[in-house]
């Protein structure tokens, strides 16, 4: 953990280390405050002017106070951007997380690793790595000044302080081990949280929200249990520094009272040597929460580093969008078998079709029978167990990922809407796209009414994941964001299921357009979808049936027949 704490801080060595001078400095000036009262009390004593040693002590105060203000002012400034450089390092790699990661993952956890745990780095760079260091140094100069004013008591002080520090190894993996526990209790409650903030229509209209509550609450009291855990460990670490400080001061005095009554020092050394067990206690504290804000640290660092090892995809460059089609692309499963984890039961049992360059090919098939899965292997969501997924004839494997995913469009089944602008969401995938496109691509997907109903258009807020849209709308959005792409392979997953006949009947003109000109792969239950389609693949239990034109499947394929008969729209049959 200390390694991977100083990765984060490298590039900020130099600041850091600017930082620690000034506060060095202003310890140094701290450290000579003794020594000038040492002169004053001999001064005193011996009847000489004291104005110079008392200005000469104001200023190490005005000095003290003014480098060390400026020193913390540095370091604060510093740990803000470690935290801004992690935040943005894991912010990036979570972007690029591969699919069956984030599945396995709760994406409020993650939401908390990036948020409170990356916060805890500001504390750890300067209340411990740069506290450790500044105060380390502080209390080392300390301790060297304390033996050159009186060896002796300087070895009775050590002592205490050796027995107080044992007592702290003791208690410090205790302070981690509840931190750790805490970090991770709140990851749960963020999880918790975004489940169901996530579906919180269900859960009022299910009468959930009691049960919910609870699980949150729960959530919430186990992060302040070991809250509380790490809080008592900490209180005791510091209670057990205050402690060897007062018992280092009382034993100081009793000892050093007896050498100044046999003579062996002077008062003035007793009194300069009290001062400086006095200044031990500040860079005594430093260490002290040093070590333990680096406990709480560890554990958030761990949880970073967990994030930063799921599985990832490369980092994507900028790949310029064609200013429209250019060509249709090909499609060809080769003997596909694919599973979603090891253990779980096979979607696929060696799929093989091939869909040629252009026009439409409709995916049909009982529910569960791996059609919505053909389309996330074309893109390289997941990777097929055996065989081939081929784009072009070259196997999607061997694609750069962002040149890959610039030649297809997606709309999903779900057809998700982002917060934000209706703006931002239809050029969410090509930001470059003229006003000429956009409005030819409104008109198209019939969303031009709804622009001119809004009260600020296109820059119109949509709500979170376009709560302030119908269903219908959503999925026109959807649809509208994958054209404005200019594929040349687009792929439909049951993207008209929610739209009215009118809106539907409009946009199947569009496809048909569309496929004029790109490969159009469209999964569909609606007979009127269907039909328009050149060629249809029939899907079942993981396997190609049949491949085929709708009147060919009607005669050929029992199954097929079957669905064309009930759970197609019998109205169009």
């Amino acid at each position: 953990m200390f390694w991977l704490l100083l990765s984060y801080i490298r590039p900020h060595c130099g600041a850091l280390l600017a930082g620690a001078v000034l506060s060095l400095v202003a310890g140094a000036a701290g450290l000579l405050l003794p020594l000038v009262a040492q002169g004053l009390i001999d001064d005193l004593a011996h009847d000489r002017s004291i104005i110079g040693k008392l200005l000469a002590m104001a200023a190490l105060v005005v000095a003290n106070a003014g480098v060390g203000a400026l020193g913390a002012y540095v370091l604060q400034s510093t740990a803000e951007s470690v935290v801004l450089g992690a935040r943005r390092a894991l912010s990036s790699y979570l972007l690029r997380l591969r699919i069956d990661a984030v599945d396995r993952t709760e994406p409020g956890d993650l939401l908390a690793r990036i948020t409170s745990d990356t916060t805890l780095l500001r504390v750890v760079t300067t209340d411990s790595l740069v506290a450790l260091g500044t105060g380390g140094l502080t209390l080392a100069a300390t301790a060297v000044m304390m033996g050159v004013v009186d060896p002796v008591l300087l070895g009775v002080t050590l002592v205490v302080f050796t027995v107080a520090g044992v007592v702290l190894a003791m208690i410090v993996p205790r302070i981690n081990r509840a931190s750790r526990r805490a970090q991770d209790a709140v990851g749960a409650m963020g999880a918790s949280l975004e489940r169901v903030l996530g579906a919180l229509r269900t859960v009022k209209a299910s009468g959930a929200e009691h049960r919910e509550e609870r699980a949150l609450h729960e959530a919430a009291e186990e992060s302040w249990r070991q809250s509380v855990q790490a809080a008592k460990w900490s209180a005791v670490a510091g209670n057990t520094a205050g402690l060897a400080m007062q018992l280092a001061f009382i034993t100081v005095l009793a000892v050093g009272g007896a050498r100044v009554a046999t003579g062996a020092i002077e008062v003035s050394t007793l009194v300069a040597f009290l001062l400086y067990v006095f200044y031990m206690i500040s860079p005594i504290q430093q260490v002290v929460g040093a070590v333990t804000q680096y406990q709480s640290g560890a554990g958030a660092l761990a949880r970073i580093q967990e994030a930063l090892r799921l599985p990832a995809e490369p980092p994507a460059g900028h790949v310029e969008l064609p200013y429209w089609i250019v060509e249709p692309a090909a499609v060809t499963f080769d003997d596909v078998r694919f599973r979603y984890a090891y253990g779980m039961p096979y979607v696929h049992h060696g799929v093989s079709f091939v869909v040629p360059a252009g026009g439409m090919t409709a995916f049909v098939g009982p529910s569960g029978a791996g059609k919505t899965t053909v389309f996330s292997l074309i893109e390289r969501f997941y990777d097929p167990e055996s065989g081939t997924v081929a784009l072009d004839g070259r196997p999607v494997s061997e694609w750069e990922l962002p040149r890959l995913r610039s030649a297809i469009g997606y709309v999903e089944q779900d057809a998700p809407v982002l917060s934000g602008t209706l703006r931002e969401n239809l050029l969410l995938g090509n930001s470059e796209a003229d006003e000429g496109t956009v409005a030819w691509v409104l008109a198209t997907t019939r969303l031009d009414g709804l622009v001119a109903r809004l009260p600020q258009g296109l820059e119109t807020p949509v709500g979170h994941r376009g709560t302030r849209l119908s269903g219908g709308e959503r999925q026109r959005v959807a649809i509208a964001r994958a054209l404005l792409r200019c594929p040349r392979l687009l792929l439909l997953d049951e993207a008209t299921s929610q739209l009215d006949a009118a809106n539907e009947a409009a946009l199947r003109d569009t496809i048909a357009d569309v496929a004029q000109s790109t490969t159009v792969l469209v999964v569909a239950h609606r007979l009127s979808t269907v039909t328009m389609a050149d060629r249809i693949v029939v899907m079942d239990a993981g396997r190609v049936r049949a491949v085929g034109t709708h009147r060919e499947l009607v005669a050929g394929d029992p199954l097929y027949a079957e669905l064309a008969a009930t759970q197609f729209l019998a109205s169009e049959y």
